[in-house]
């Protein structure tokens, strides 16, 4: 048996000094999303879940030829072995290395592959390079060399960066495969690196992706993808540029792109990519839950981007043109500045932001109109008053009552309005809070669960203080807490008397108050889900006209017992519209029908066919797969989704496997669509009720925590 040089001995003597030392406190190195955080601790201590990347230095030498140093580590900083031949786990790695020119902002790349397609032949593009081995020149420290090299006359002052990307095999161990990756910038000839590009930072992306990756796990963050999604880079299979400022822009726009949507006279062309081993991807169903206008979710100005205003201070044709692509710069088609030969003078009509909304400035241009008061606090005469509806109290709430609410009405600005500058005023009462669905408010109601009524009809003094009585009551003997809640909608005239004059709707925040009925405490309902948790991916999450934007407003109508049933036609199943059921099953839209459920389909207003089932969750594994919706948290508050059960009253789903199904049953069965695992759920369920704790409880062996981490 080969005997290990002595400094390889030394640091596996103190590796394993380390284990002994810290094997109690290693687990808190992951938390409730990693399964490192379950591990029995000899296991953990053994394997020690995934991997830490570090690149220590970098060079390109006088001949041209690059090499990188790293280290490799698992998250307590112990050196890991490539081969896996003495620490659990090999590692795969790919390598990048670009420049940015002289006088440039975006990279070039070094690392280069050729590539066929139909449309433009064959192409050379960047690339990453797989498969080289490197050198091990310490315990955990490696150095590489590219295969590529930087051509003769390169220039040594420019910026370059390197990647280093990989993957931890952890799969013998049962445990997924742990991903790392991170870049290097530097100067050849050791100058300090002044230029960088850093226009979107990765925290951007992720309020809604969660955690950024792509190409099988290899590609983690923006710092990466610019390296190789630059102007060098494209397509051959479908023309389409991969250039990062065009290729995000026209998948963020996919369904709205004018190329996408088509005209009167000539069909809409799919936007597709080309991928591994030629698979194509289309992406002209995108809808961005955040709105594409609001350029500053992926433009952030909060996130410490050097060149975070560049959006706005240098719009180009290839950026621009990838959303309006029916714009033809070289023509001046759809261009109201007539043909742009170059983007010299983008700038001349498109400055930063303009006097009001809907002008030619690059804020102007894309004010969302609802959001015209936040994006443009400085001009009061231009604003859209908006309304804002606060309840302050409700009397008359006993059992058998006709509850009164006390309400205030104003614009955004605080001014009183009329209930005559509505467009609607409604005020929805449910209860009791420990689960809708089941009151009835008298036989005229025909809203399952709750009760809806004209707020128009109210009084208000001069100073907006207002009261609504309800004309329906507490339903005698009723006990515990209910609820009331507001939404209201005004429609708004926009700059009158300008070419930009519009009328638009704005909504009011939903105002949610509960009440004793019988005298106990006052109970709230559950929070289950936050609004500002919908917000990091919706921004502005509004519903049903921009009347709705709760979820504890939202889960009054979207009760157990609520189906589509008002809206369908003649001969159509009702669908269950649950909140627990629906949210999951939207957001599972893609996987629901290859899972083996149905297809999620409600219909709504006026008969509207809305089918969930082409709905792509954005959230990404680690492997950069999407949809991921194992990170419950993005959606749940305060660990809702470990609280079993998850209601009290049986849910109707008519289409569903299981009519009516248990409340437990019923919220996993929004992801969970099989018939198999309607069998689990029936299986698991008797007279008694459901069993769910006993597996899936908060610290039981299948816990919902444990068995959704990554």
């Amino acid at each position: 048996m080969k005997r290990l040089a002595r400094p390889v001995r030394i640091a596996l003597f103190a590796a394993v000094v380390a284990l002994c030392l810290t094997g109690q406190t290693r687990r808190y190195h992951y938390g409730p999303r990693d399964k490192g955080f379950y591990l029995d601790q000899a296991t953990l201590d053994f394997v020690s879940p995934g991997l830490v990347i570090t690149i220590n230095s970098a060079q390109i030498s006088s001949a041209g030829a690059i090499t990188v140093t790293y280290s490799l580590a698992d998250p307590n900083g112990l050196p890991l072995d490539a081969t896996g031949a003495t620490t659990p786990g090999v590692i795969s790695l790919a390598y990048v290395a670009s420049y940015i020119p002289n006088g440039q902002e975006q990279y070039v790349a070094y690392t280069t592959s050729s590539v066929t397609g139909a449309v433009l032949g064959t192409i050379t593009r960047p690339d990453f390079e797989l498969g080289s081995p490197a050198t091990q020149v310490a315990p955990g420290q490696y150095t590489y060399t590219f295969q590529a090299v930087a051509p003769a006359g390169f220039d040594p002052t420019v910026t370059t960066t390197v990647a280093v990307d990989g993957n931890r095999d952890l799969t013998p161990f049962n445990l997924p495969i742990s991903y790392a990756g991170t870049t290097f910038n530097f100067v050849p000839n050791g100058g300090v690196v002044t230029v960088t590009r850093d226009v979107i930072r990765t925290a951007s992306c992720n309020t809604c992706h969660d955690q950024l990756a792509f190409h099988g796990g290899y590609a983690n963050g923006m710092e990466m993808c610019v390296l190789c999604h630059q102007p060098q880079n494209a397509d051959p299979v479908t023309g389409n540029s991969l250039d990062l400022k065009v290729m995000a822009h026209a998948i963020h726009m996919g369904s709205q792109l004018p190329s996408v949507v088509g005209t009167a006279t000539t069909p809409g062309v799919p936007y597709q990519i080309a991928g591994y081993m030629g698979s194509l991807t289309d992406f002209s169903t995108v809808i961005d839950p955040a709105n594409p206008q609001r350029c500053g979710v992926c433009h952030s100005q909060t996130t410490g981007a050097a060149q975070a205003t560049a959006f706005l201070t240098e719009p180009t044709r290839a950026a621009c043109g990838a959303c309006h692509n029916n714009v033809n710069f070289a023509t001046g088609a759809n261009h109201p500045g007539g043909f742009q030969t170059d983007d010299t003078q983008c700038a001349d009509c498109h400055i930063p932001q303009g006097e009001t909304p809907f002008d030619a400035s690059i804020l102007g241009a894309h004010v969302v109109p609802g959001d015209t008061p936040a994006a443009y606090p400085l001009n009061p005469d231009t604003l859209i008053s908006s309304v804002v509806v606060n309840i302050t109290g409700v009397t008359n709430t006993n059992a058998g009552q006709n509850p009164t609410v006390a309400f205030t009405l104003n614009d955004i600005n605080g001014n009183p309005l009329a209930l005559s500058a509505l467009s609607a005023l409604q005020f929805t009462m449910a209860g009791p809070t420990t689960d809708y669905g089941y009151t009835s408010f008298g036989s005229d109601v025909t809203t399952p669960g709750y009760v809806g009524e004209d707020g128009t009809q109210g009084t208000c003094d001069g100073s907006g203080n207002c009261t609504y009585t309800f004309m329906h009551a507490i339903p005698a003997g009723a006990t515990g807490s209910y609820a009331i809640g507001a939404e209201a909608v005004r429609q708004e005239n926009v700059l009158p008397n300008t070419n930009a004059a519009q009328t638009v709707e704005t909504g009011s925040p939903n105002p949610v108050v509960y009440f004793s009925v019988d005298g106990s405490a006052v109970a709230p309902r559950r929070t289950v889900v936050g609004e500002s948790n919908c917000n990091q991916c919706h921004v502005d999450l509004v519903l049903h006209g921009n009347r709705r934007n709760n979820p504890q407003y939202c889960v009054m109508c979207h009760n157990p017992s609520d189906t589509d049933f008002s809206e369908i036609p003649a001969g159509v199943t009702p669908q269950t519209i649950n909140m627990a059921v629906m949210v999951h099953r939207i957001h599972d839209g893609v996987n629901v029908v290859p899972a083996g459920g149905s297809p999620y389909i409600i219909y709504g207003y006026g008969g509207s066919i809305n089918n969930f089932s082409g709905i792509l969750y954005p959230a990404m594994s680690t492997a950069g797969d999407a949809p991921y919706l194992q990170n419950c948290s993005l959606c749940h508050t305060n660990g809702s989704e470990q609280n079993l059960p998850v209601g009290l009253n049986a849910v109707v789903d008519p289409q569903g496997w299981i009519n009516p199904i248990q409340p437990t049953s019923s919220a996993c069965s929004g992801c969970h669509v099989s018939k198999a695992e309607s069998s689990h759920f029936l299986a698991n369920t008797n007279s008694l009720g459901e069993s769910c704790t006993v597996c899936h409880a908060a610290g039981a062996e299948f816990a919902v925590d444990a068995v959704h981490a990554q």
